[in-house]
C-alpha cells in the first residue's frame, strides 16, 4: 500500500466543479425535468474526468455508476429501482459484443496470425514503397472486422511489422534517417486506422454505442445490422484507402521509393514464422465463420430462422476458441482491456440512455436545430454544419468513445429536427466518429503508439491528419451520400 493511485486533483477537481456548477447554480431550463438536468451533471462530469485522464476509464464509470444508483436521478425516491437503472448497460448485448470480440482478437497475436498477414502482403506487393503501403492496409483492412481494439490493430499487430520494414532500410528515428522511408510508412500505418475503423461494426469499440444511439434516435426505424453497416462502408471506405497512401506520398515523399528488398526481407519473416499451425488454422475458421454469421448469410440462404444475433456470433466464436484451446481461461481472465471496456461501455451507454428517455436529448437537439434553423440554414447546409463541427471539435478529446457518448445524440437529434433523412444523417456521423481519429496524436490510442516511435514530428503528424480528415470528409459525403441514396438506405 506504498503506492497508493488516487484521482488526480486537477482533473478531478474540475470534474466534482462542473458537475456542482450543473446541478446547483445553473437553472433547470424551461421544458427539462430536474432529474434530467441532474443526470446531465453527472454526466459532464463523468466525460470531464475521463478527458482529464482523473483516473482510468473504468474506474471513472465505476465511480459515476456508484453516483447514479446514490443520488437516484434515474428513479427520485426509489432506491432500488434506481439501482437497477445504473446497472441495466450490463445487460446491452451490444457491450458484450465488443467485450467477446476483443477477447476473440487474443488470438492473432497468441498465435501469429496477424504477423504473417502482414508479412505476407508485404511479400507479394513491396517491391515499391508505394506497393509497401498498400500493403499493410491490405492487412489491416483483412484484420479489422474481426478486431474491435483499432488500438491493438494498428499499434500492436500493423505497426511492429511497419517498424521492422523501416528498420531493414536502416530508416530509424535515433539516426536522423526518418525520412528515407519510416515517416512515410508511419503516417500510412496510422491514417489506415481511422478508415478501417469505420467500414465495420466491430472494428472499434464506440461503434456498438452508434448503432444503438442511431436505433434509439429513430425510435427503432432504422436500426444498421452489421452488414448494412459494412456495405455502406464499402465504397467510401475502398476509396478513401486508395487516395490515402498517395496523399500521404505526395505530402511527405520518402527518399527510398524503390524496394526490391522488401518482399525477400517478409518472406524470411514468414519463413521464421514457420508452416501455418493449428490454432492458426482454427483462428482462421472462426473468423471466417465469424464473418459468415455477422454478414447473416445463414438468414440469407435459410430465412430468418436462422438468423443468429452479432453477440450471439461472437460468443460462439470465443467458445470455440475455447473449447479447442487455442485461447485459455486464463488468457481471457488476464485481457484486461476486454473487462476494462465492459465496465466503462457498459456506465457511458446507461447514461446516455437514460439522458434520452428522460428527455435531454430530445430538449437539446431542438435547441441545437432551432438555431440552425433560425438562420436559415436547410438541412442539407445544417447536415454539413453539424458534420463539421462534430469532427473537427475531436481536436478536443483524447478518446473517440467519450467524444461519441457526449456529443453524438444530441447532434444526431438536431439533425431529425431540422430535416435530415435520419439514415444518411446517421451513417454521415457514425462514419465521421471514426475518421475524426486521424486528427492529431492523441486521438485515439493508436496514435500516441505510433507518433511515440518518433518518425513523425508533431507538425508534420497534424498537417497530414488535417489533410486527411478533409479528404475523407468529401469522399464519405459525397461518393459515400451517392452511394448510400443507390442502395436504397434515405
Amino acid at each position: 500500500m506504498d503506492k497508493l493511485t488516487p484521482l488526480k486533483p486537477v482533473p478531478s477537481l474540475c470534474a466534482v466543479a462542473a458537475t456542482l456548477i450543473v446541478w446547483f447554480f445553473i437553472p433547470v431550463p424551461e421544458g427539462v425535468a430536474p432529474n434530467a438536468w441532474q443526470l446531465l451533471a453527472l454526466f459532464i462530469g463523468t466525460i470531464i474526468a475521463i478527458i482529464g485522464k482523473a483516473m482510468p476509464i473504468g474506474a471513472v464509470a465505476v465511480i459515476a455508476i456508484a453516483l447514479v444508483a446514490v443520488t437516484g436521478v434515474t428513479h427520485p425516491g426509489k432506491p432500488g429501482a434506481a439501482l437497477d437503472d445504473a446497472l441495466s448497460g450490463f445487460s446491452n448485448p451490444l457491450i458484450w459484443l465488443i467485450g467477446f470480440s476483443i477477447m476473440i482478437s487474443l488470438s492473432l497475436n497468441k498465435t501469429g496470425l496477424g504477423a504473417r498477414i502482414g508479412y505476407y502482403f508485404i511479400s507479394l506487393f513491396g517491391k515499391k514503397t508505394l506497393g509497401i503501403a498498400y500493403a499493410l492496409t491490405l492487412a489491416e483492412t483483412t484484420l479489422a472486422p474481426v478486431t474491435p481494439s483499432n488500438t491493438a490493430r494498428g499499434g500492436g499487430i500493423i505497426h511492429p511489422i511497419m517498424k521492422s520494414i523501416a528498420d531493414s532500410f536502416g530508416s530509424r528515428p535515433e539516426l536522423n534517417t526518418s525520412g528515407k522511408i519510416g515517416r512515410y510508412l508511419s503516417l500510412v500505418n496510422y491514417n489506415i486506422n481511422p478508415v478501417t475503423s469505420a467500414m465495420f461494426i466491430t472494428a472499434t469499440a464506440p461503434n456498438p454505442l452508434i448503432v444503438s444511439l442511431i436505433a434509439k434516435g429513430t425510435q427503432g426505424s432504422f436500426e444498421l445490422s452489421w452488414s448494412m453497416w459494412a456495405v455502406a462502408a464499402l465504397v467510401p471506405g475502398l476509396c478513401s484507402l486508395i487516395v490515402m497512401p498517395l496523399v500521404i506520398y505526395l505530402l511527405y515523399p520518402p527518399e527510398v521509393k524503390s524496394t526490391p528488398d522488401a518482399p525477400r526481407f517478409a518472406r524470411e519473416k514468414l519463413q521464421a514464422l514457420g508452416p501455418v499451425t493449428l490454432p492458426e488454422k482454427i483462428t482462421l475458421a472462426v473468423f471466417a465463420l465469424l464473418l459468415v454469421l455477422w454478414a447473416g448469410i445463414p438468414a440469407m440462404i435459410f430465412g430468418p430462422a436462422l438468423a443468429v444475433h452479432p453477440t450471439t456470433a461472437a460468443l460462439i466464436g470465443l467458445a470455440a476458441l475455447l473449447a479447442t484451446g487455442v485461447l485459455s481461461w486464463e488468457d481471457v481472465l488476464k485481457h484486461k482491456g476486454a473487462w476494462d471496456t465492459v465496465v466503462w461501455f457498459s456506465a457511458l451507454v446507461m447514461m446516455a440512455s437514460f439522458l434520452g428517455k428522460l428527455g435531454l436529448i430530445g430538449w437539446l437537439s431542438q435547441t441545437v436545430g432551432g438555431g440552425i434553423a433560425h438562420i436559415g440554414m436547410s438541412w442539407v447546409g445544417g447536415t454539413v454544419l453539424l458534420t463539421i463541427i462534430y469532427l473537427y471539435s475531436h481536436y478536443f478529446f483524447a478518446s473517440t468513445t467519450a467524444h461519441v457518448t457526449a456529443m453524438f445524440a444530441a447532434f444526431f437529434a438536431a439533425g431529425i429536427a431540422l430535416g435530415a433523412p435520419p439514415a444518411l444523417l446517421g451513417l454521415i456521423l457514425a462514419f465521421s466518429s471514426s475518421l475524426m481519429m486521424s486528427l492529431t496524436h492523441y486521438g485515439t490510442g493508436t496514435a500516441p503508439i505510433i507518433f511515440g516511435s518518433g518518425y513523425v514530428t508533431l507538425g508534420e503528424w497534424w498537417k497530414a491528419g488535417l489533410v486527411m480528415s478533409v479528404i475523407n470528409l468529401l469522399i464519405w459525403m459525397l461518393i459515400g451520400g451517392a452511394w448510400w441514396k443507390w442502395l436504397g438506405y434515405w
